[in-house]
């Protein structure tokens, strides 16, 4: 029982479990999950939807949902408040005590790309977004959404990933509670109740709180780091001398966790969002957690969680230390081979306040 690890996944690759296009990419395998690809075709559609027990996915775009279709051979932009359907490259096969979960990727949530894995109902089965249950046989589909900045994708893009794993993995309050006594979780007591809880930080990055996006930016290729001026896309906010922040409606934001987060070896994680009762606000697209984040043999451990804020329908008053999400851990089935940040190029190990991988 347990998270499946990289080189799990390989051998899910190799038996047929998970069937790629072609080779493996580069990098597209990572310590707990695999980085899933755009295929050459996609639709822009009328509206998000879920096929119902018994139809295919492409059985319901045909009910009259599809607007046109796109071809991502050479490149395609995604227009912001657009609703898109994007094939896969990846196709499932899993065994009956295996399922799949997906996450969008870091970068895709710091530029406000809103991204659910879609799959084929099955007769007299329901499905939802971002799960594969256990014995899925069938294509993959990525509902995409850039919600602030249009963004360029090509066949080969990457904007989501799939976590694998046996069992019920997760750890109970009790065995967390166990886990963090024996090896600090995070860098302070501990709020365990569904995981740790995790609070917003607006005032120990020096003299910015958090970053804004500008409304009409130029468009992000997805597929090019380190190129774009963090200024032409989002704007500084100053660390508030009232000790909060009111975020407007429908404005997108990035901000840190107060606490620094450390994901064992034998571990990895997830970032759940809180009840909506408290606070009008959506917190974190990309949850996922690899090994070794925030970890490291011989210390000091923890690195913040970047929070990537979306604000509701009616402006929210969010203070520094507010409670905003909460981190489940689970169990691997084995620690991977390399951790992340070890001997795996990764963008966001010891990270603070920082934007996605696609800025200087």
């Amino acid at each position: 029982m347990g998270v499946l690890n990289a080189e799990q996944i390989k051998e899910q690759i190799n038996s047929g479990a998970i069937r790629l296009s072609g080779a493996l990419r580069a990098r597209q395998l990572q310590p707990a999950s695999l980085d899933l690809t755009i295929a050459r075709r996609g639709w822009r559609i009328r509206a998000s939807f879920l096929p119902p027990p018994g139809k295919s996915v492409i059985d319901r775009l045909n009910d009259g949902l599809m607007m046109h279709e796109i071809d991502f051979e050479n490149g395609a932009v995604l227009e912001r408040g657009c609703v898109y359907l994007v094939e896969l490259a990846e196709r499932l096969h899993l065994p009956g005590d295996v399922c799949g979960g997906a996450n969008p990727k870091s970068s895709t949530g710091r530029i406000d790309v809103f991204v659910r894995l879609v799959i084929d109902a099955s007769e007299g089965k329901r499905v939802a977004f971002d799960e594969a249950p256990a014995g899925y046989e069938g294509p993959l589909y990525a509902e995409v959404s850039p919600r602030t900045f249009s963004i360029l994708v090509r066949e080969g893009s990457s904007l989501n990933q799939l976590r694998l794993k046996r069992g019920a993995p997760r750890l109970s309050d009790a065995a967390l509670a166990a886990l963090h006594q024996r090896e600090p979780l995070i860098d302070g007591p501990a709020d365990i109740d569904g995981g740790i809880g995790l609070s917003v930080d607006l005032k120990s990055a020096g003299d910015i709180a958090g970053w804004r996006a500008r409304r009409h930016a130029a468009l992000i290729d997805v597929d090019l780091p380190g190129v774009l001026d963090p200024e032409d896309y989002f704007e500084a906010i100053a660390a508030p001398k009232s000790g909060f922040i009111i975020l407007d409606p429908d404005e997108f934001y990035i901000l840190s966790s107060r606490e620094a987060l450390s994901i064992p070896p034998g571990y990895a994680a997830e970032m759940t969002p809180i009840s909506p009762g408290l606070g009008e606000f959506r917190v974190h697209y990309a949850g996922f957690f690899d090994p070794g984040f925030g970890w490291s043999d011989g210390g000091p451990n923890g690195s913040r969680a970047v929070l990537e804020v979306r604000s509701h329908d009616a402006p929210f008053v969010l203070e520094s230390g507010q409670l905003v999400a909460r981190l489940v851990y689970e169990e691997m089935e084995a620690p991977p081979a390399q951790l992340y940040g070890a001997g795996v190029s990764s963008n966001y190990q010891g990270q603070s306040l920082k934007l996605s991988k696609h800025f200087r």
